[in-house]
C-alpha cells in the first residue's frame, strides 16, 4: 500500500517530479487508506471511499472498465456494503462504473447506494445518449484515435459511450445540499468550472474536501477542444470557496491527495492564480478589440507556474483555455472575415495547390518547415496538400510523419492524442492507396 500523503508532500514541498517519486496520476486500481475509515482506488477517474455508521460513502464510481476493478479494491478492504454513491460530476469515467456498484449491492443482497449529485447530471447524461457515437469518435481521437473499446478514459464502451444501465442520480440539488451520513454531514457545493454540474463536498467535522476533477494534478483541463464549454474563472473562485475553508485533506478525482492547510492552500491558490490571469490577459485583449490568431501568440502562462508539479500541462494547456475564454465571451468566430463563411477545406487545399505549382511543391516546403522546427507551419502546408489530393498516397506519407513528428515534440495528451489520431489517418490512406485496384 503506497504512502500517497508522502508521495504528494515530498512533490509539493520540492517541486520535483522525477522517478524516484513515482507519478501522481496512477491507474494501478489499487486502494490505499489515506485516513481512519478513508481511502482511494487509485483508477483513471479515483474513488473516495468513507466508512460511516450507514455504510461506505463513495465519491465517483469510476468508469464502466475500471468500476468492476475499484469494486474489488473496495471488497478486498471491507465487507461493509456501499450505503451513499456521491458522483462529483457526470462525466462517463466518474459514473460509468456505477453498474459495477449495482452488481456487488446484488451479490451481498442489499440495496442499491443512494446516489447524489447535481440536477445537470441527468440532462448531460441525455446528451451523452443523444451524441453517443459523436462522443465515442472525439474521445477515441483525443486519445490518439486508438479503438473505442480498449479506452479507459471513455467511461462506456465498444457499443456505448455511457452505459445504459448506469445508476441514475436519485438525489439532486442545485446549489448546495447538506447530506447527514451518520454522526456526520457533508456539503455539497455546486460550482463551475470543467462542467456545470460539478460539485465538491466538504465535511465540517473532518476539515476534508473531496475536489472532484477541480483538481488533477494538471493544468486544469479548462480548454479540451473538443469538448463544450468550460468555465475558467469560476473554476478558480471554487477553489478560492475551498481554500476558505481551511481543509486539513483534499482528495481529488485524479492524482493525489493532498494535506496539510497552508500546503493546500498553496496549491489551490496557485491554480485559482494561473486561470484567473489568463482569463483577466484575454480580456484585456479583447476588450482592445484584439483578433483570436493575436490573442492565441501574445497570451500565455510563465514557465516558472507551469513547471509546478500540480500545473503542468501534461492533458490539457493554456493555449486551448484561451480559445475557450473567447468562447466563452466573443463567441465562435474568430474575427478573421474571410473565415466567417468559409470555402470548403478541398477548394481552398486545391487553390493553393495549383498556385505553390502542386502539392508535390506543398509537401516539399511542409518538409522544409518541419526542418527547420516550425511544425506549426509545416502541419497548414501538408493539410493544404491533403485536402487537394486526399487519396493521394504521397501526400499521407509526408502527412503521417509530419504529425508523428509534432506529437513527439507536443507535452499535453490532448495534442499528442490529436496529432497521433491525424497520422493514423493518414496511414489509413495510405493502405487503401497500396490495396490491388479491383
Amino acid at each position: 500500500m503506497a504512502d500517497l500523503l508522502a508521495l504528494s508532500r515530498h512533490i509539493i514541498d520540492t517541486g520535483v517530479v522525477d522517478s524516484g517519486t513515482g507519478p501522481t496520476n496512477r491507474l494501478s486500481n489499487e486502494l490505499s487508506e489515506i485516513a481512519d475509515d478513508l481511502a482511494i482506488v487509485e483508477s483513471f477517474s479515483h474513488c473516495v471511499a468513507w466508512k460511516t455508521s450507514e455504510g461506505l460513502a463513495c465519491f465517483d464510481a469510476s468508469g464502466v472498465v475500471t468500476g468492476p476493478l475499484v469494486v474489488e479494491a473496495l471488497n478486498k478492504w471491507t465487507s461493509t456494503p456501499v450505503s451513499h454513491l456521491i458522483y462529483t460530476h457526470g462525466h462517463a469515467d466518474h459514473i460509468g462504473g456505477s453498474p459495477a456498484f449495482a452488481a456487488a449491492a446484488a451479490a451481498k443482497g442489499v440495496p442499491n447506494p443512494r446516489v447524489i449529485g447535481h440536477e445537470n447530471i441527468a440532462p448531460r447524461v441525455q446528451r451523452y445518449r443523444d451524441t453517443d457515437g459523436w462522443n465515442r469518435f472525439i474521445n477515441a481521437k483525443q486519445f490518439g484515435g486508438i479503438r473505442v473499446e480498449h479506452q479507459y478514459s471513455l467511461g462506456g464502451n465498444k457499443n456505448h459511450f455511457i452505459p445504459p444501465d448506469v445508476l441514475e442520480v436519485q438525489e439532486s440539488f442545485r446549489e448546495q445540499y447538506v447530506l447527514n451520513i451518520g454522526d456526520h454531514s457533508v456539503e455539497l457545493n455546486h460550482a463551475i468550472g470543467e462542467t456545470d454540474d460539478h460539485l465538491w463536498a466538504w465535511v465540517p467535522d473532518k476539515k476534508w474536501i473531496m475536489a472532484g476533477d477541480f483538481l488533477i494534478w494538471n493544468f486544469p483541463n479548462a480548454g479540451n477542444p473538443q469538448k463544450v464549454q468550460r468555465y475558467p474563472l469560476e473554476w478558480a473562485k471554487a477553489l478560492r470557496d475551498m481554500a476558505a475553508k481551511k481543509p486539513e485533506l483534499l482528495l481529488p478525482a485524479h492524482g493525489l491527495p493532498i494535506d496539510g492547510k497552508e500546503r493546500i492552500e498553496i496549491v489551490l491558490t496557485d491554480i485559482a492564480g494561473a486561470l484567473e490571469t489568463l482569463v483577466s490577459e484575454v480580456l484585456v485583449m479583447m476588450n482592445d478589440g484584439a483578433t483570436l490568431d493575436s490573442i492565441i501568440h501574445s497570451v500565455s502562462v510563465p514557465q516558472d507556474v507551469l513547471n509546478k508539479p500540480y500545473l503542468r500541462p501534461m492533458y490539457d494547456e493554456p493555449e486551448f483555455v484561451v480559445h475557450n475564454i473567447w468562447r466563452l465571451y466573443g463567441g465562435w468566430w474568430d474575427g478573421a472575415p474571410s473565415r466567417l463563411k468559409p470555402s470548403p477545406d478541398a477548394q481552398l487545399g486545391a487553390v493553393i495547390a495549383e498556385l505553390s505549382g502542386g502539392v508535390n511543391t506543398l509537401v516539399a516546403r511542409a518538409q522544409h518547415e518541419l526542418a527547420q522546427g516550425d511544425f506549426r507551419m509545416a502541419c497548414h502546408l501538408i493539410d493544404f496538400a491533403a485536402w487537394a489530393e486526399p487519396e493521394n498516397g504521397h501526400v499521407h506519407e509526408a502527412r503521417s510523419d509530419i504529425y508523428e513528428q509534432r506529437r513527439s515534440k507536443e507535452l499535453s495528451l490532448m495534442s499528442k492524442g490529436i496529432f497521433k489520431a491525424a497520422a493514423r489517418e493518414s496511414r489509413a490512406v495510405i493502405q487503401r492507396s497500396q490495396e490491388p485496384k479491383p
